[in-house]
């Protein structure tokens, strides 16, 4: 009997705890690995929370520059997004341009639908997949 009280006065406490800990999305998500990595970062050591997309510069084959998209709130983000789904849904060359950088879309016959984003300074490829993922933690943000 002693044993069925303390696990219903314990019981509330895990739970808070666990509430705690687990409903916050993490902080970062790597889209993509290895030789040509992507990741997307949420910062909110500043006043604020920024977001970031870091990724290694495809035009510079030789040596491995990283390169980082700048988000200053959500709301920018979200335009990303819907840059993205408007994508999907189109054709193949469609284009969509924003003031830092634009993200065109790109059908390969036998390969599927590929995405080019230019940034000022530099410039990544991902496919359907990894558009998805991003997709993906732009929502859960």
């Amino acid at each position: 009997m002693k044993n069925l009280f303390l696990s219903l006065l314990t019981l509330p406490v895990a739970a808070l705890i666990y509430s705690w800990t687990a409903v916050r999305p993490p902080d970062s998500v790597e889209i993509r690995s290895g030789q040509w990595p992507i990741l997307l970062e949420r910062t909110t050591d500043r006043p604020g929370v920024n977001f970031s997309l870091i990724f290694r510069d495809q035009s510079e084959t030789i040596e491995n520059v990283l390169d980082t998209l700048d988000f200053a709130d959500v709301t920018q983000l979200r335009y990303f997004d819907q840059g993205l789904s408007a994508l999907k849904k189109g054709n193949n060359g469609d284009c969509a341009r924003y003031k830092d950088y634009s993200i065109t879309r790109s059908d390969k016959k036998f390969e599927g639908t590929y995405y080019i984003l230019r940034a000022d300074y530099g410039q990544t490829i991902f496919r359907q997949p990894e558009a998805d993922i991003i997709s993906k933690a732009i929502k859960e943000w």
